[in-house]
């Protein structure tokens, strides 16, 4: 497909004042250049062009908010001086596998002052001794070349589009706001379980004492229990106590009559 062609496909009825993203991979240059690609993506922020022919880059249009430049596996072997001058803002610029010798092909791009990461991987410039000190050197503005610092240590970090543009510095204010947030939610879950933990704790307690109140209301029961029992004894004693004595009473008063009558029949006798 044709790079033109590949625009408005790219456009899905969109103004070019709208597009923030373009990917242009694998299309085709009619004659080598950046065909249908207008200053009236003013908007831009992330342009890939990797593997569409491309030998030269002049005509490439003023992109003002251009951050990232991905023109890998093309043709390219100079004019640099062209992303410099058009594309002031550029922070990361691919340009793997092209047609870079020397180090000094790389001298136009001191004038990106905001440039932090350059790619060069099979670019025959690579095979140079002290290629990456040359290029440090040469660009002091950089902070990875193919992806590593001066020390060589690895980025773990590439540019991305997002609602504002980009900018690495909101991308680590996002990340921070992310970590307080995974945070905050940890101490949410953490006073979650202690809460928790207090409930059970508490239903526990609850369940020791019911277990308590009723093996007092029980032993309170057994011990009444015996309380009735003797009382009940010792009233059942009195009775008899009572019964016994009125018994004896009676036979007293039996035994008394008994003598009366005696007494008498004795006065009887004498009397006759």
């Amino acid at each position: 497909m044709l790079m033109v062609n590949r625009i408005h496909l790219e456009l899905r009825n969109k103004t070019p004042s709208e597009v923030r993203e373009l990917l242009l991979d694998n299309c085709r240059s009619a004659d080598g250049n950046t065909d249908g690609l207008t200053d009236e993506f003013v908007n831009l922020v992330s342009l890939s062009l990797i593997d569409v022919g491309l030998s030269s880059i002049s005509n490439i249009p003023r992109l003002e908010k251009l951050k990232k430049l991905e023109l890998s596996d093309n043709n390219i072997s100079g004019g640099l001086e062209v992303i410099a001058q058009k594309l002031p803002n550029l922070t990361h610029l691919n340009l793997s596998g092209n047609k870079l010798k020397e180090i000094g092909s790389l001298e136009p791009l001191k004038k990106l002052k905001h440039l932090k990461s350059l790619d060069l991987f099979k670019c025959e410039v690579t095979s140079m001794t002290d290629y990456k000190a040359s290029v440090f050197k040469l660009l002091p503005q950089l902070t990875y070349l193919d992806g590593f610092d001066k020390n060589e240590e690895a980025s773990d970090s590439d540019v991305e589009v997002d609602g504002e543009g980009i900018d690495d510095d909101d991308d680590e204010e996002g990340e921070d706001e992310e970590d307080e947030d995974g945070e905050d939610d940890d101490l949410d879950e953490e006073d979650d379980d202690e809460e928790d933990e207090e409930e059970v704790e508490g239903e526990e307690d609850d369940e020791e004492v019911s277990g308590e109140d009723e093996v007092k209301s029980k032993d309170d029961g057994e011990e009444d229990y015996g309380l009735d029992g003797e009382v009940d004894d010792e009233e059942e004693d009195e009775e008899e106590d009572d019964e016994d004595a009125a018994a004896a009473a009676g036979k007293g008063e039996k035994r008394k009559r008994e003598a009366d009558e005696e007494d008498e029949d004795d006065d009887d006798e004498d009397d006759d």
